[in-house]
């Protein structure tokens, strides 16, 4: 028998249901904190982490979510250049006031706001993908087709890569 999800992940699991998703949230006893923390706890490749950044619209003062593949470091000025969006750091403050779940464990959806989404196009490389579900021990299995459903997010190619020729 499982034990009982803490409040943070029970109402991630309650917001997936509302919303019609048979998604199973799983608390673990090890870290998810980090897209390689997360991984090693579930046994899949970091690249199938969907992990949840929010940035900051300097512009508005609102709350902006990337989902990126675990592999990838985002590249803000992609996301800029295809958005128009002017984005910048938001601290653990920012985030847990506007977002309702602290770093490390801010969910795909079911936020205190809605939030402009951007979703990383690498993740539809997986069959399945991994994300956060509301505390740095919890996450959740979907598939990538399932974002668009889930967050209403629009697909760009976010990821930071290398010049050609350096090393």
């Amino acid at each position: 028998m499982s034990s009982p999800l803490s409040d943070s992940a029970r109402r991630v699991q309650e917001f997936l249901a509302s919303k019609g998703f048979s998604f199973q949230v799983r608390e673990l006893a090890g870290s998810t904190r980090t897209s390689q923390e997360a991984a090693d706890s579930v046994g899949c490749d970091v690249g199938q982490i969907a992990k949840s950044l929010v940035f900051k619209d300097k512009k508005r003062d609102r709350p902006v979510l990337v989902i990126a593949s675990g592999a990838n470091r985002v590249d803000l000025k992609k996301i800029e250049a295809a958005t128009g969006l002017k984005l910048g750091r938001a601290d653990g403050n920012f985030v847990k006031a506007r977002v309702g779940y602290a770093i490390g464990g801010v969910p795909p959806a079911g936020h205190s706001e809605p939030l402009e989404t951007f979703l990383d196009e690498d993740l539809k490389r997986h069959e399945t993908i991994w994300a956060a579900a509301g505390t740095p021990f919890s996450l959740f299995e979907l598939k990538p087709a399932d974002l668009d459903p889930l967050t209403g997010g629009r697909w760009l190619d976010l990821a930071e890569r290398p010049e050609p020729g350096a090393s």
